[in-house]
């Protein structure tokens, strides 16, 4: 019964704030999705309900990230040119996505905008493509961001058992690397599937199933809860 309390209290913390709310309507989003791709052909009624909630609920999370721009403004200002990075391929890395991030938000919001015909958006089909495309970018530079980060600290746990035993390595510093091996793993889930969303003849843009998503993006949203979960019991 405690540690059921315990859960439940963790995960009313986790919900309460944005970015693990917006994990949960993940995974909320592509579980529906799943279940649709998977009842396509079983059972088309019970497969169209299942993708009008998946759609309802992505349109809540798009919603939800109007305003995401105010944030990533105050975050790129502070970060500048990435002085408090560990080498100037990570501040590069780090200005770059920057760059995108405030680029893509704005066009995110025009395709919203044109979505919900609030305004009347000249070429909308164009508009989606160019969004899609700067999601790719901005996953593919964050996917980059984190491999440079696990390499760096691979290459400082390596040092480490070279200078010492094993058994002296700090037990926290593993489980933080191991986290961030998950991510790489989470990230490129996240790039397989912003890359299916690129017009037909872009790499496997449009050749992923309904099924396909569905899997990929649930798997990532748990990933991304069980992270939250760790990195939590971490810092305590």
């Amino acid at each position: 019964m405690g540690s059921t309390t315990k859960f439940v209290n963790e995960f009313c913390d986790i919900i309460d704030s944005y970015g693990g709310r917006d994990k949960v309507m993940k995974a909320l989003c592509y579980s529906a999705k799943l279940v649709a791709g998977y009842h396509a052909k079983r059972n088309p009624d019970l497969a169209k309900r299942y993708a009008i909630a998946s759609s309802k609920i992505s349109g809540a999370r798009a919603t939800l990230r109007l305003i995401d721009d105010i944030p990533m403004i105050q975050y790129a200002l502070e970060y500048g040119l990435g002085q408090d990075e560990p080498d100037r391929i990570m501040a590069m890395l780090g200005v770059t996505a920057n760059v995108v991030d405030l680029l893509y938000y704005p066009i995110e919001k025009i395709c919203w905008l044109s979505e919900h015909k609030i305004v009347d958006v000249k070429h909308a089909d164009q508009w989606d493509n160019v969004n899609s495309i700067f999601w790719v970018l901005s996953v593919y530079l964050n996917l980059m961001r984190t491999l440079r980060n696990f390499w760096l600290n691979q290459e400082k746990l390596n040092r480490s058992h070279q200078l010492s035993s094993p058994t002296n390595i700090d037990a926290k510093s593993l489980a933080k690397h191991r986290l961030e091996l998950m991510s790489v793993v989470r990230i490129s889930l996240d790039f397989v599937h912003a890359v299916s969303t690129l017009p037909k003849g872009y790499l496997w843009g449009g050749k992923l199933s309904t099924f396909q998503v569905g899997s990929i993006g649930t798997l990532s949203a748990c990933l991304g809860i069980y992270q939250i979960f760790a990195k939590r019991r971490l810092n305590k």
